[in-house]
């Protein structure tokens, strides 16, 4: 069912392992995703609550791993971070991830809803969340069933860029009080204007950099907290 819109902000790091490492010359695949497993573990210690595996050019198989060694870490360190899977279901129930994320053009909400329902592995607490870029995708979404959602881009970022202008803290404002689910703010988003966001509805952020490219991500995680 969806999600209930939370006390407190909830801070989500989606994974680009070619943005982290992109000035590095020569690298290969094991040491990009053992760099990349090294930035969700800190993320997770850090007090990050999602972590979204958003690697789209890897293989069902690579994917998996690198979900079940975040996993992994997850469980042993005892972290209450939930770990989702961007788009490849199949991997997330495999996995036992805690949900996934669907771009706006891909499998649809409700069937990804019918294909965990017929899952022998069905975890009732399986969410499953969607990028919106506009007022008539969030509210369809969230009809269909969406446990949260994903809009942006809020803020100008080259990440986003193909999904058209930023679109405004005015229209995020007008997005979470459209629909009933946890809206996430994506896209551009920094630890100063993070509380802009917070204060127009937002359940909480996502976001690549601000997660990924920073020295002292706890204090982070504490400066946003606080923003809220």
């Amino acid at each position: 069912m969806p999600l209930s819109k939370p006390s407190a902000p909830i801070f989500c790091y989606v994974t680009d392992r070619k943005s982290l490492l992109r000035t590095s010359a020569g690298v290969s695949q094991q040491d990009a995703l053992g760099a990349l497993l090294n930035s969700i573990t800190t993320a997770a210690a850090a007090g990050v609550h999602w972590i979204q595996i958003r690697e789209k050019d890897l293989s069902g198989k690579d994917c998996s791993s690198l979900v079940r060694a975040a996993l992994r870490f997850a469980k042993s360190s005892h972290s209450a971070v939930r770990i989702l899977v961007n788009d490849r279901l199949d991997v997330a129930i495999a996995e036992r991830a805690a949900g996934v994320h669907l771009g706006e053009n891909c499998l649809p909400v409700s069937e990804a809803k019918r294909l965990l329902l017929s899952a022998a592995d069905f975890v009732a607490d399986f969410t499953v969340g969607v990028s919106c870029h506009s007022l008539a995708a969030a509210t369809s979404a969230a009809a269909a069933g969406a446990d949260y959602i994903f809009f942006g881009p809020v803020f100008p970022t080259p990440s986003k860029a193909s999904y058209g202008p930023a679109q405004g803290v005015s229209r995020l404002s007008e997005i979470c009080r459209a629909v009933s689910v946890p809206v996430l703010a994506i896209g551009g988003i920094t630890a100063e204007n993070a509380a802009d966001c917070l204060h127009a509805g937002a359940s909480g952020i996502a976001a690549i950099r601000l997660f990924q490219d920073v020295r002292d991500l706890p204090a982070v995680v504490r400066r946003l907290a606080n923003a809220s």
